[in-house]
């Protein structure tokens, strides 16, 4: 059995078991593919997916045992992998966030401005998607840290931490009395576009507050909401029972004065303490 093996059985789950997409993710045929995982269960003397013809159908029992251990064989290569960039490239290397628009717009600016100063050496790969998404590239080791507000301490493969909280503002223009103001109603996902048709007269629009909080421009007055809508928590995500270099702690630490790297090795670790804010 080889490591190609297991990637290929790992792929074609993550692919609802359509070998052809799997053998497309991983720049190979399906034949090939199809013959590696076959090896593979006549090695094991077990099936690891059950058959439709030539169609995988669905895990069997002991494939799901397999698969298992594969991840956990699969998550340990990828630490050995980082233990060996972290001592020979001394500190060099990529690291790879995950987070959403508005965390990525606002919120990340500073803290990677930062981290470059003391690893100029280390690039930054940015990629942007919804919390669940931001949640599956953690797990399917795309990126090594997730920032998001929503839905990352939903998956048991992550350990999350409570990173800052906030709340949302509303946003009106300025000496505009809001009594006055006819309601127009618009919908709209970016907070910079809010923040254009809030000037334009259209109404009124309520955004994050960090979409806000260094706005230099006079003509827009904030008012806290989170009386109304209460307050959000964002978290930062890793995988469990990674390794992670010296860059992916002091980048964490930059995040907020909550974490350190004392306190993320904890929770890594499984320790029961109370992370919350």
């Amino acid at each position: 059995m080889n490591l190609h093996q297991f990637r290929f059985v790992q792929e074609a789950v993550r692919r609802n078991l359509n070998l052809t997409e799997a053998a497309k993710s991983l720049h190979t045929s399906q034949p090939g593919v199809s013959k590696a995982i076959i090896e593979l269960e006549e090695e094991l003397g077990v099936e690891i997916f059950a058959r439709h013809g030539k169609r995988l159908k669905r895990v069997t029992e002991p494939g799901e045992h397999v698969l298992r251990s594969i991840e956990l064989i699969m998550r340990e290569v990828g630490n050995l992998k980082r233990i060996g960039e972290q001592f020979s490239a001394q500190d060099s290397g990529t690291l790879s966030i995950a987070t959403t628009h508005t965390q990525a717009r606002y919120v990340l600016p500073v803290p990677v401005a930062r981290l470059r100063e003391t690893y100029p050496k280390v690039n930054v790969s940015l990629h942007q998607g919804s919390p669940d998404q931001v949640a599956r590239m953690v797990i399917e080791e795309i990126a090594e840290i997730g920032i998001a507000t929503e839905s990352l301490s939903g998956y048991s493969e992550l350990v999350t931490l409570p990173c800052y909280e906030w709340q949302h503002v509303l946003v009106v223009p300025a000496g505009h009395p809001l009594a006055q103001v006819e309601r127009i109603a618009l919908e709209a996902i970016g907070s910079d576009v809010i923040k254009t048709y809030v000037r334009l007269g259209l109404g009124i629009g309520i955004v994050a507050e960090m979409a806000v909080r260094d706005d230099s421009n006079a003509d827009l007055v904030v008012r806290p909401m989170g009386h109304i809508f209460g307050s959000n928590i964002a978290r930062v995500a890793f995988k469990r029972s990674a390794y992670l270099r010296n860059f992916v702690f002091r980048f964490a630490e930059l995040l907020s004065d909550r974490l350190s790297r004392d306190l993320i090795a904890r929770a890594l670790s499984g320790r029961s303490d109370d992370f919350e804010l």
